[in-house]
């Protein structure tokens, strides 16, 4: 036999989300957060505000999370190839978004706690220079979204098919998980240091100092947030969950077209961001090759590794 036969029914095992430009973007963005963030942790600690204080830290949780980002983009690449993982390495990059949210409670709780003191023992404040130190971060996050808003991994214009629980939508670009996520922790960063700006201008107009820690909590609180949101959604994927019962349905459907053929065991998980690897059983009056029903799932694109069994199951059964 051939080896142009034997690579017709091999499957792909690569896959790995990876863009250059991304990964270039990400290292500049990295570059000044880390310039901004020491710029507002010595600021907030020089000038005695905790809403300042709170954002630098906030940004040295997005460092982390942009140096695990860069680290698991090069493992993936490097690993892509090794045997030893059995469906490449498309889930590094979501082992490293897991581990960037479980950072974030981490830091998250700090915050909270630290600003909960500030209450309890009240510092004084510098405002005009906290409120320049805070106006350049909020002006340095904004830079960076911009930077980090295309996601450049799509630009092969691949369909996807995005299975969601309202149903099945498809689209033309297939998400970076950890391009995503470096995205929101600057996103959630300029929330941040907006809160800080708007604790320090109420308190230098208004004398209202307490809202310097309160921006603090209120900015632990936002950190939380995101945290949960980044653990549940790489939780799911690492737990390999399933399909979701609206395209499950639909695929066993479309495989049980001629009342012949019956499905009786379906598994489906997530071997990356977006793709997923099957195994579905089959039993049939009339089976045809597996190479059959794989063609009737062509349309669902977001199914990148297909195994089928066919079991003949005779007419007087």
């Amino acid at each position: 036999m051939n080896q142009e036969t034997l690579r017709h029914f091999q499957q792909s095992h690569d896959f790995v989300r990876y863009s250059k430009k991304n990964e270039r973007q990400v290292w500049i963005v990295l570059v000044i957060t880390a310039l901004t963030m020491i710029a507002e942790i010595a600021a907030g600690i020089w000038y005695g505000s905790m809403a300042l204080l709170a954002d630098g830290w906030h940004m040295s949780t997005h460092m982390v999370a942009f140096g695990i980002t860069l680290f698991a983009w090069r493992y993936a690449m490097v690993k892509k190839e090794d045997p030893v993982f059995s469906f490449s390495t498309g889930k590094v990059s979501v082992l490293a978004a897991y581990s960037s949210g479980i950072f974030l409670v981490i830091v998250a709780i700090m915050m909270v706690v630290e600003s909960i003191s500030r209450f309890i023992s009240p510092h004084d404040i510098a405002f005009n220079q906290a409120l320049i130190v805070a106006v350049i971060g909020l002006l340095v996050n904004l830079v960076s979204a911009l930077l980090l808003r295309h996601d450049h991994n799509g630009e092969d214009e691949k369909q996807v098919l995005n299975a969601s629980s309202d149903g099945l939508h498809a689209h033309s670009q297939s998400k970076d998980q950890n391009h995503q996520a470096a995205y929101l922790h600057v996103l959630a960063d300029a929330l941040t240091s907006f809160a800080a700006i708007a604790a320090l201008l109420t308190g230098k107009w208004l004398g209202w100092n307490w809202m310097d820690p309160m921006m603090g909590v209120v900015g632990g609180i936002i950190i939380l947030i995101w945290a949960r949101k980044l653990i549940k959604e790489t939780s799911r994927i690492l737990l390999d969950h399933s399909l979701s019962v609206e395209v499950t349905d639909k695929i066993v459907e479309k495989l049980e077209e001629d009342v012949s053929d019956k499905v009786v065991d379906f598994h489906a998980w997530k071997v990356s961001t977006d793709d997923y690897a099957v195994i579905i059983g089959l039993v049939s009056n009339a089976p045809k090759p597996p190479e059959f029903y794989k063609a009737k799932l062509a349309e669902f694109w977001q199914l990148k590794h297909i195994t089928i069994e066919v079991n003949p199951v005779s007419q007087s059964n």
